[in-house]
C-alpha cells in the first residue's frame, strides 16, 4: 500500500512543506504533489531523492531539477518551461517551508510575473515549532531570520529590535549561537527571556529556557550541533506618562490626520487605540479653545 494517491496535479508552481526532522512529519497533500507532479525542483535533489524514498515516491522519468541560493536566470527558466507549457511543479526546500529563510522568492517571482498560478502546500515549519515549545508568547511574534554574524552589524540590528513588543524568532548556525546569546544578554539585558531550540522533531531534541544569562550558561563550553533557533521573549511596556503620551502625539499630529497619528501612537507605546484617540481628541480641542482666546 502507498502512501499517495495518483491524481492528477493542478498546473502551477507549487511550494511543498517538507519534514524538519521526522521523515513521518509530512502532510498527505504533500506526498500527492510529489508523486504527480509533471516535474519537481529541490534545494538540494539528494535530500528529496531520500525522502522519496522513504516514503515510496518513485521518481519515474520526471525532470528532477535544482534551485538553490545560487541559482540564476537559467535555472528559473528551466522551472517556468514546464508552467509555459501548462505543466505542475513541485518544489521543496532542504527542510521546512520554502522561502521562510530557504531560496524560492525569486522564482515565486518570476513565476507569478508570467502569470502562472503559484500555490503553497503547508507543513512543517522550524518556526512554528520552535514557537510552539519556547513557553513565549505567540499570540504576536517577529521572524527575523539569520541576524548578521559580525558583531557590530549583529549588535546593531538587536538593539533596532529591542522595543519591539513581539516575540522574536532567530535561527543560528551552531558554530555562532554562542555569540548571539552573548550580543542578546549584553544588548536586551541579562534578565531577558530567551528559549533555545535545538534538534527540533529529531532524536536529540532539545529546548534550553531562561533568562538570556541563563541560557548561555547553560551552553558556556558545550559544542551545539544540529538546526538551531532562539526565540527572544518581547520587550516589557514601559511605563507612559502622560507628558510622554502628550508629545508624542503633538509630534505626529504635525504631519498625519488625528486618527491615523492616534493609531500610530497607540501602536509606538503599547497603548489602548481608544485611549489614545480620547487623549488625541482632548489635545485638539485644547489647541482650538487657545486658539480663540488668543482671537
Amino acid at each position: 500500500m502507498t502512501n499517495f494517491e495518483t491524481r492528477p496535479v493542478a498546473p502551477g508552481l507549487h511550494f511543498v512543506a517538507t519534514p524538519i526532522g521526522t521523515a513521518r512529519d509530512i502532510t498527505l497533500r504533500a506526498l500527492d504533489l510529489l508523486a504527480n507532479a509533471d516535474a519537481l525542483a529541490a534545494e538540494d535533489t539528494r535530500t528529496l531523492r531520500k525522502l522519496m524514498e522513504i516514503h515510496g515516491i518513485p521518481l519515474n522519468s520526471r525532470p528532477l531539477l535544482a534551485y538553490h541560493d545560487h541559482s540564476g536566470a537559467g535555472d528559473r527558466n528551466r522551472i517556468l518551461a514546464v508552467l509555459e507549457r501548462g505543466g505542475s511543479v513541485a518544489y521543496v526546500s532542504e527542510a521546512g517551508t520554502p522561502l521562510v529563510a530557504d531560496p524560492g522568492y525569486a522564482l515565486g517571482r518570476a513565476a507569478i510575473a508570467a502569470g502562472y498560478t503559484v500555490l503553497a502546500a503547508p507543513g512543517a515549519s522550524a518556526v512554528l515549532a520552535a514557537l510552539a515549545v519556547s513557553g513565549l508568547p505567540t499570540d504576536r511574534f517577529a521572524f527575523a531570520g539569520f541576524l548578521p554574524p559580525a558583531k557590530t552589524q549583529r549588535e546593531t540590528e538587536i538593539a533596532a529590535l529591542r522595543s519591539l513588543p513581539f516575540t522574536l524568532v532567530l535561527y543560528e548556525s551552531p558554530k555562532r549561537v554562542h555569540e548571539l546569546l552573548g550580543s542578546l544578554r549584553d544588548i536586551l539585558g541579562a534578565d531577558r527571556p530567551v528559549a533555545l531550540c535545538r534538534e527540533l522533531t529529531k532524536r536529540f531534541e532539545e529546548v534550553i529556557r531562561g533568562t538570556a544569562a541563563e541560557v548561555c550558561a547553560a551552553i558556556e563550553g558545550r559544542t551545539l550541533k544540529g538546526e538551531i533557533v532562539v526565540l527572544v521573549g518581547r520587550a516589557e511596556t514601559e511605563e507612559v506618562t502622560g507628558a510622554d503620551l502628550e508629545t508624542a502625539l503633538r509630534d505626529a499630529m504635525r504631519t498625519m490626520r488625528m486618527k491615523d497619528a492616534a493609531t500610530a501612537v497607540a501602536g509606538a507605546l503599547g497603548l489602548p487605540r481608544r485611549e489614545v484617540y480620547q487623549a488625541a481628541l482632548a489635545l485638539e480641542k485644547g489647541t482650538e479653545d487657545a486658539e480663540e482666546d488668543e482671537s
